[in-house]
């Protein structure tokens, strides 16, 4: 699998980040999360960031890609199981890539939903 956005969204899945190598030496994450927005710069440091976000494996309910002039924007809705109970996370990507690795990836991310979130998101959706 030659391109970096299969790569990286594989590595999601698999929880194996660290092993994806799809990030540049200088590559940047731009992470905006619940109340807060960092940067965090080095390919050893975003994976290390990442492999945090996506330490389980889990399924894609969700996965849109649409090709950009500089890579691709990833929107998606990913499922895992953590300590027993489901867990569940909406994200957007604007992942730029040069070369055959990304170089940039703007994140945004809703938050992490465990079971009680998600039966009150789902109970507020059925009112």
């Amino acid at each position: 699998m030659t391109n970096p956005v299969d790569r990286f969204t594989q590595a999601i899945e698999t929880a194996s980040l660290s092993d994806a190598n799809v990030f540049a030496q200088d590559a940047v994450l731009d992470a905006t999360v619940p109340n807060w927005r960092y940067t965090v710069t080095g390919a050893s440091d975003i994976e290390a960031e990442l492999g945090r976000w996506y330490a389980d494996p889990g399924r894609f309910e969700e996965i849109q890609r649409t090709v950009l002039p500089d890579g691709e924007l990833v929107e998606f809705v990913l499922t895992w199981e953590e300590g027993g109970e489901p867990h569940m996370c909406h994200q957007a990507h604007h992942i730029e890539v040069r070369d055959g690795l990304i170089t940039r990836d703007r994140a945004w991310c809703g938050g992490r939903w465990g079971a009680a979130l998600q039966a009150e998101m789902a109970e507020a959706a059925r009112s």
